[in-house]
């Protein structure tokens, strides 16, 4: 699905612009419930199963090399992984960084971000608050409409330092989406799981400083780096990745 259809998305969520059940929103934070952090898997669609079954039994070496320091260091972090159920099926929420920021400009990622001290425990419930608040902030998504079912174990990402907790959930009751600060986001959009694992929308990316991992060209973008690799993890664990070719190439530059 791309950007601006049906009526899940909204082309802007300025101050004041109203979620699906008419409550106001602030952009600058937000002010409506923030959603349950109960992880629950009663009543999700049976093809989120593998998903399910891959969280609960994937080790942290399966999905990355790099898992968080022994020693405690990194900023702990938390993104939202959202399936949801789109007119060709499966899908997933993503957003596009804007091409003016410095650090990877204009990169595809899942919504997320550093846990803020009310978010609490970042070893139990702070990550799945953070998840929620986060998307919310990013896409104005009403956390109300998502239901948690399960996290991946924490991951690192040496070059920000950051300990990032994937937290999965379910798209229960689907709100309107869309940027909320220009500054800091292109574009939020969804991509059907069905072009995530065609063989004709995967590539391996190149980037001048040595880094190798899988890629996806789906929705006009090329969605590399974490969210790659954790997407490509996912795909793997739930059975639904199809063989590819590797060796298709496409070159970054140092700006990546």
């Amino acid at each position: 699905m791309t950007e601006a259809t049906q009526n899940r998305r909204a082309d802007t969520a300025g101050p004041g612009a109203a979620s699906a059940h008419g409550a106001p929103y602030d952009t600058q934070r937000g002010r409506r419930p923030r959603g349950s952090t109960e992880l629950r898997t009663h009543g999700l669609p049976d093809w989120l199963d593998p998903v399910v079954e891959a969280a609960r039994t994937v080790r942290p070496t399966q999905l990355s090399r790099f898992l968080p320091p022994e020693d405690g260091r990194g900023r702990q972090s938390a993104v939202l992984i959202l399936f949801g159920d789109g007119p060709r099926g499966p899908e997933l929420l993503l957003m596009e960084r804007a091409g003016t920021l410095r650090s990877h400009p204009g990169q595809p990622s899942f919504p997320g971000g550093a846990l803020d001290p009310e978010d609490g425990d970042p070893h139990t419930t702070g990550p799945l608050r953070a998840a929620l608040r986060e998307a919310e902030e990013e896409t104005g998504l009403d956390p109300a409409g998502v239901q948690l079912f399960g996290v991946l174990p924490p991951l690192y990402i040496p070059v920000s330092e950051f300990v990032v907790t994937p937290v999965l959930g379910w798209w229960r009751a689907p709100s309107p989406v869309g940027v909320v600060d220009p500054a800091e986001t292109a574009r939020v959009f969804t991509v059907p799981v069905a072009d995530l694992t065609d063989p004709e929308h995967r590539v391996t990316v190149v980037h001048p400083g040595g880094f190798q991992g899988p890629a996806f060209t789906v929705e006009s973008a090329l969605v590399w780096g974490f969210t790659a690799g954790v997407i490509d993890r996912i795909l793997h664990f739930a059975g639904w990745e199809r063989p590819w070719d590797r060796s298709r190439e496409v070159p970054l530059d140092w700006r990546a």
